[in-house]
């Protein structure tokens, strides 16, 4: 096992620069100036223009950028904004906010979508499953924004019974915003714990099991659940770096302080040091998930071994 981590990190390496290298360069290589309009209707100063080109580095090669870029990472650094602010303060103070949200969008997703779909598998084609499919036709079909709107018009602003905005981003203040951003995803785990349960349950080790006389929770909950969890599980790995990046609508509606808005801020104002710096967070964490998926298979399946 140690000798499997070991090559999936040094594997991870040259993932890692492809990436950062395809984010800097979109970001930093496109046609134009990024300082040229910084200077709200009037043209900016050559000077200035120079000097922020020089700041960044933008008058070297790419792959000289690149690797002033990378040198700086290595340390810690990720530069600093075009109006001076550092990039990983503003990330530190962000980015745990949009952690939490989508952990408890991962929680939500999890015990929602397995125990719906785990329900649905052992009741198949019964009053249960066409409530489950149903269901989660309905959340695919809708989007997020929509959801979300709804959530905050009906249960915020008409009931009262949820804050419409996140007034302090705790876990129990995001519960509401973690189920919005967890709604489609969550009726895909459902969907793919349905079929898992469904195929397993004919399965011959399953029959072996009740033949043994081994209680019905036994079977479903140690021998039945771990073995179809699998692509379960390699979807709610991805899904936390998705969440991470794609909670910009979420954290709009719900006023979170989290990545989201500062990514769409930062867009807007042509910063590509943040959006850089932010992006490159996001690979680590995809990076690292998929590690943990695949360490976590030989724990859910016994015949899976990395030697």
């Amino acid at each position: 096992m140690g000798f499997y981590v070991l090559r999936r990190l040094l594997q991870m390496v040259p993932v890692f620069l492809g990436t950062t290298f395809l984010i800097y360069a979109m970001v930093w290589a496109v046609p134009g100036d990024p300082f040229a309009g910084k200077c709200g209707e009037r043209d900016c100063p050559e000077t200035y223009i120079a000097m922020m080109r020089e700041k960044f580095n933008l008058d070297d090669p790419l792959l000289v950028q690149y690797g002033k870029y990378l040198w700086m990472l290595v340390r810690g650094d990720f530069g600093v904004t075009s109006s001076g602010l550092s990039v990983g303060d503003q990330i530190a103070t962000a980015f745990p906010v949009t952690l939490r949200l989508a952990l408890v969008a991962l929680l939500v997703e999890a015990v929602i979508g397995i125990t719906a779909g785990v329900v649905s598998g052992l009741r198949n084609r019964g009053f249960l499953d066409t409530l489950v499919l149903v269901s989660t036709l309905f959340l695919i079909s809708v989007p997020v924004f929509v959801t979300g709107y709804v959530v905050q018009l009906v249960f915020g602003l008409q009931l009262g019974l949820i804050s419409p905005t996140v007034t302090s981003p705790t876990f129990g203040n995001l519960v509401v915003p973690g189920f919005v951003l967890a709604s489609l995803s969550m009726a895909y785990v459902a969907r793919l714990a349905r079929a898992g349960i469904a195929e397993n349950r004919r399965a011959d080790y399953v029959r072996t099991a009740l033949a043994k006389g081994l209680p019905t929770k036994r079977v479903v909950g140690v021998h039945l659940l771990r073995n179809s969890l699998i692509p379960v599980i390699t979807f709610l790995g991805t899904d936390l770096g998705a969440f991470l990046g794609g909670a910009i609508v979420t954290e709009g509606i719900f006023n979170v302080p989290g990545v989201g808005g500062l990514v769409f801020r930062s867009i807007l104002a042509k910063d590509g040091a943040m959006v850089t710096g932010v992006v490159t967070i996001l690979v680590l964490v995809y990076l690292l998930m998929t590690l943990l998926v695949d360490l976590l298979y030989a724990v859910l399946d016994p015949r899976i071994r990395y030697d």
